[in-house]
């Protein structure tokens, strides 16, 4: 399976969660995986703009000339794709919610009914399954992962794939590679 991790850790000085995305890295290798681990701090990615170029000038790429048009190229090609990230102030980083936005030329700008809600049109046949992997604060408790996890299944529902797992890395990085196969 194509696996791509994008890693929204803001700090680099975080060894355990950066140690965390290596193990993780290897063992899905390991198991025969293709991983492409991407550390979003590395990439120069701006804000979405909400310009709609993606829809009407350059249908399916982003205007804007940043990393998030490769970022993009490599989810739409795998199978699955991991989003880690600290949690921070009960959500994922802004980084990572920053690529996540980006993402969007990935679906079609027309709407559809879906079970009672509206939602983008597929722009391809297939979209890769989502893991969630989070790193809780210290101040995390069951109703910020609660809503985390609320927030992530509309997510799935809204980029038209299937949410396989939000894992925490209180699991170890083994474990967590080993639910990829299982769900």
């Amino acid at each position: 399976m194509k696996i791509l991790i994008l890693n929204g850790n803001p700090d680099a000085g975080d060894r355990v969660l950066e140690g965390y995305m290596a193990a993780l890295k290897e063992r899905l290798d390991e198991s025969g995986h293709q991983t492409d681990l991407v550390s979003l701090r590395e990439k120069k990615i701006r804000p979405c703009t909400g310009c709609f170029g993606c829809w009407i000038k350059t249908p399916g790429t982003c205007i804007i000339p940043d990393d998030a048009i490769g970022i993009a190229g490599k989810y739409i090609s795998s199978d699955m794709v991991i989003l880690a990230s600290p949690m921070v102030n009960g959500y994922f980083s802004s980084m990572l919610k920053n690529a996540i936005d980006r993402n969007i030329p990935v679906m079609h700008p027309h709407l559809e009914e879906v079970d009672g809600e509206v939602h983008h049109l597929k722009r391809y046949d297939s979209y890769p399954d989502i893991g969630i992997l989070l790193k809780p604060e210290q101040s995390t408790d069951e109703e910020d992962i609660e809503i985390a996890k609320d927030l992530f299944r509309r997510m799935s529902i809204n980029m038209r794939t299937n949410l396989r797992f939000i894992e925490f890395t209180d699991r170890p990085a083994a474990e967590v590679a080993d639910a990829v196969d299982i769900h």
